[in-house]
């Protein structure tokens, strides 16, 4: 009866053939692929409310953050829609080093959003049908083949178009984290709405610092700057393609900034003490308990890190982080209903080198994961 169980389970859990899959309703691979971090919501010159931000500077303070991919999502509606002949064609668009990503900040007066691109693709058709119906704006967008995540969706530039053409949302933006626990009600209600939606975060970075500098757009950068928060994704390979495909399948987690430690949320669906299952995937629910295991990967600070596990929308525990980095909690998912189970991580902030007043600005969020999913229906 054991070995029957255990085989079924084997085939639910079984990784797809491809690891590259953007299947994003099942389990792929725990093990093929690597970590890698950036940041997808950036503004340079091209969007006329930034101030000292090239592209060669961005590109350049990304790379010593040791960023591994980048979008600079310059508002669209300040060139006209003409995207392609401003960020893209900028003489300083390229890296040896950064993944850089195509797209922009979509700009409309019900709301903004990034577009991600593996590579250029005509902008202005999206720019152009902004104010359409949703249903004409969804068959442009996925005429193009791109990624549409929802940018701050509860702030005065809300998200007023349906989430159902929404491929993933941001969750953190800025430094600042105050403002966004009502953007983590948004997310919360698409999860138990059934919309498997996978979080990410974008600093919305506008300005450079200038030493000595009193002026305000100045002193912002010295708090919010490139990757405040910082977006990691698990990809199968270091692809401008792989990167998109782990945000959308939610093989993500987000960090304050890019040397606070990094969440990492997986689950033991078997018992036999190794995980099957990690941050995105999705499964039918076990008969019995899961053994969920939360680690904070990296530089550590001194003090205590609290974990908040969320289950459903609701909260199901508060643990604090072991002297390890991990903690882990059991629970049973609803047998026949859905389920999901993600975290946030509070505690001791991270210094940010060059970022001087990040951690007077920050708050308490140190990191965000995103959820494990247990009978979300593939063809909703």
């Amino acid at each position: 009866m054991f070995r029957v169980a255990a085989l079924a389970l084997a085939v639910l859990l079984a990784p797809a053939a491809s690891a590259q899959t953007n299947d994003k309703f099942v389990v792929a691979s725990l093990t093929d692929g690597v970590w890698m971090k950036g940041d997808l919501h950036v503004h340079s010159r091209h969007s006329k409310d930034s101030t000292n931000h090239s592209e060669a500077r961005i590109i350049a303070d990304a790379e010593r953050a040791g960023f591994d991919f980048l979008l600079i999502s310059d508002h669209d509606n300040h060139v006209n829609g003409d995207t392609a002949h401003h960020t893209w064609s900028d003489p300083e668009f390229h890296s040896d080093k950064l993944l850089l990503l195509y797209g922009a900040e979509w700009t409309t007066v019900r709301g903004h959003a990034v577009i991600l691109s593996a590579k250029p693709y005509d902008h202005q058709k999206l720019f152009d049908i902004r104010d359409a119906r949703d249903v004409a704006v969804q068959k442009v967008k996925d005429g193009l083949g791109v990624h549409l995540s929802a940018n701050h969706p509860t702030n005065k530039d809300h998200f007023g178009y349906s989430y159902d053409m929404v491929d993933s949302l941001e969750v953190w933006n800025t430094v600042r984290w105050a403002p966004n626990k009502t953007n983590l009600m948004v997310w919360d209600d698409m999860l138990s709405s059934g919309r498997k939606i996978g979080a990410r975060g974008g600093s919305d970075s506008h300005h450079g610092t200038v030493p000595g500098s009193t002026a305000p757009q100045a002193l912002e950068a010295t708090a919010n700057n490139i990757g405040t928060p910082t977006t990691w994704v698990f990809a199968p390979a270091r692809t401008r393609e792989a990167v998109i495909a782990a945000i959308g399948r939610g093989r993500a987690s987000i960090s304050a900034n890019p040397y606070a430690p990094r969440v990492e949320l997986t689950a033991d669906v078997n018992g036999d003490g190794k995980a099957d299952m990690m941050m995105g995937d999705n499964a039918k629910a076990p008969a019995g308990p899961v053994r969920f295991t939360v680690r904070l990967s990296g530089k550590r600070e001194a003090g205590t890190y609290r974990v908040r596990v969320i289950k459903n929308a609701g909260e199901l525990a508060t643990l604090d982080i072991g002297a390890d980095g991990t903690l882990g909690f059991t629970d049973t998912p609803e047998a026949k209903g859905r389920s999901y189970y993600r975290v946030e991580v509070e505690g001791p902030q991270t210094p940010y080198p060059g970022v001087d007043n990040f951690q007077k600005v920050a708050g308490p969020m140190v990191a965000i994961s995103n959820p494990i999913f247990f009978n979300f229906d593939p063809n909703f």
